[in-house]
């Protein structure tokens, strides 16, 4: 086996062995002895006589620390000139017998680790040698050959004290007996392993943790992680990720948290995964400490989403959490006791018509509101017996009244009529189709401008007054009208005759309104 593959072989199986190792550094700490017995090959320079040969040796150092240290060494090897020539040590060629040279080298070396503390540490030396070389020529006088030595290596630690050593070394040579090739320094090239031991020292970290090996009862702690007395990690928030490490610490206990020790929150709703009790839950939605939606009014909508806070129990709603009103009575589906109710109906707070009369027709079917108390009422909500005024505005369509009376000369109504007024007015607001002309008539005393003038603000009176009454009339169904003197009734050459023409009158404008009335309580007579 060539040199060079002997020496490959001999690192694959160091390093073979140094993966099954757990703890393990190269150096130990503190002052300490190292001892390094080797075997070797040494290699010459070509301008040396001597041939490759196998070579033994030992070492005995003092580390100084983890990192510097001085060492002395001895070694032995009887290599063979390679040419004749007697004993030269350079080469030259001859035909002379070759020699045996025993060769025994020992130096001193300062030497610095560059990676104590780690399993693979390499290293640099330097220092002196010597070699002392005996032949086995008779005659011959020992040589000796020395100088500056200067080399590197690796160690592959194999335990807190224990490490495989692998080094090469180049010796300087300088031959000076004549005739010599060179008066250059010659490069020798030895190339040494072997088993390190240490004596002594401090012990090792191998993962760095301040916890010395051998009272570590966690070795190989990631870098940078806290670690407690007996070396192993402290995780203060139980979240599976090392204090130090931890780069989102008071992690809640049991939320889900990524490498770096930070919860996860996948649905975004501010409560961890792990912890959340509803997860994926929508976005927007508001949620409580478990992580589940919150619905404080109940409707299977949850707040944050939805649009319509505080709706009633019991009422339906869409999907943006406002309720469903089908009829659009402003009571909601669900509560709405009176489904389907025609449009613009007065309803009660279950969702029913109202009955605003009192008549016990409601008023989506009461074509005669605002029909006094304890009047019979037909199905229509319409009264059955009427009184003279309405049966009056049925036939003739006209109220005709003198019973409203005014200050002389002037349109202010005295207090006496407010009770026809207020008849009548009752009445009226039970038709609200009918449009009405409020007529006011004259006798033939006064000029007829002047007449005209007066009657027509006291038409506006009675009026004014109905529409401040009754908020049920609907103003732009009425009109005030005055007459004068120019439709009397009777003649105004005698008192009773201007006495029937002074009066006011409610005519019916749409008389088709009262036809179809007069029609419906024909047909009611007749049953049908």
């Amino acid at each position: 086996m060539r040199p060079f593959r002997k020496w490959a072989v001999l690192a694959v199986a160091a390093i073979t062995t140094l993966c099954s190792t757990r703890a393990a550094t190269s150096e130990p700490g503190g002052l300490h002895l190292n001892f390094f017995p080797f075997a070797g090959y040494a290699t010459w320079s070509k301008d040396v006589n001597l041939d490759k040969k196998f070579m033994y040796g030992g070492l005995v150092g003092l580390g100084l620390g983890r990192y510097l240290g001085a060492e002395g060494y001895y070694s032995w090897l009887k290599p063979q000139t390679v040419y004749g020539n007697g004993d030269s040590l350079f080469t030259a060629a001859s035909q002379s017998p070759r020699s045996t040279q025993t060769t025994k080298g020992y130096g001193a070396d300062l030497t610095l680790n560059l990676l104590p503390a780690h399993t693979f540490n390499p290293y640099v030396l330097g220092g002196w040698h010597e070699e002392k070389l005996t032949s086995d020529v008779a005659g011959v006088a020992d040589r000796f050959q020395n100088g500056l030595e200067f080399g590197g290596g690796v160690k592959l630690g194999l335990g807190l004290k224990t490490a495989i050593r692998l080094e090469v070394r180049d010796k300087l040579w300088k031959l000076d007996s004549p005739p010599a090739p060179s008066d250059k320094s010659l490069s020798n090239f030895f190339y040494m392993g072997g088993i390190q031991f240490s004596l002594g020292g401090t012990g090792g970290d191998s993962d760095h943790d301040g916890v010395k090996d051998k009272d570590d009862k966690c070795p190989n702690t990631p870098i940078g992680v806290h670690v407690d007395a007996s070396g192993c990690p402290i995780d203060s928030d139980g979240d599976g990720v090392p204090d130090g490490i931890d780069q989102c610490p008071d992690t809640p206990k049991g939320a889900t948290v990524d490498a770096r020790g930070c919860p996860s929150d996948a649905d975004k709703d501010g409560v961890w995964d792990g912890i959340d009790q509803c997860p994926n839950t929508p976005a927007g939605v508001v949620v409580d400490a478990r992580g589940c939606p919150v619905d404080s009014d109940g409707d299977g909508v949850p707040d944050g989403i939805d649009k319509c806070a505080n709706t009633p129990a019991g009422a339906k709603v869409d999907a943006t959490g406002c309720p469903i009103d089908s009829d659009g009575d402003g009571v909601p589906d669900g509560i709405d006791q009176c489904p389907g109710t025609p449009p613009n109906t007065k309803v009660d707070a279950r969702g029913c018509a109202v009955d605003s009369d009192g008549d016990g027709v409601t008023d989506d079917k009461d074509k005669c509101p605002n029909t006094p108390p304890n009047v019979k009422v037909d199905s229509d909500g319409c009264p059955i017996e009427l009184s003279e005024k309405e049966t009056e505005l049925l036939d003739k369509g006209t109220i005709t009244t003198r019973e409203i009376h005014f200050e002389t000369a002037k349109a202010d109504i005295l207090p006496e009529s407010q009770t026809v007024l207020d008849d009548i007015g009752r009445i009226l607001i039970q038709w609200p189709q009918l449009r009405i002309e409020v007529g006011g008539h004259a006798d033939a005393r006064g000029s007829a401008a002047y007449n005209m003038t007066l009657t027509q603000k006291r038409a506006q009176a009675v009026l004014d007054y109905l529409l401040g009454h009754y908020p049920q009339i609907n103003k732009d169904q009425y009109v005030a009208k005055g007459y004068g003197k120019t439709m009397p009734v009777a003649s105004n050459k005698t008192i009773e005759g201007m006495a029937k023409n002074r009066r006011v009158e409610f005519k019916v404008l749409n008389t088709e309104e009262l036809k179809k009335e007069k029609e419906r309580r024909r047909l009611m007579q007749k049953g049908e």
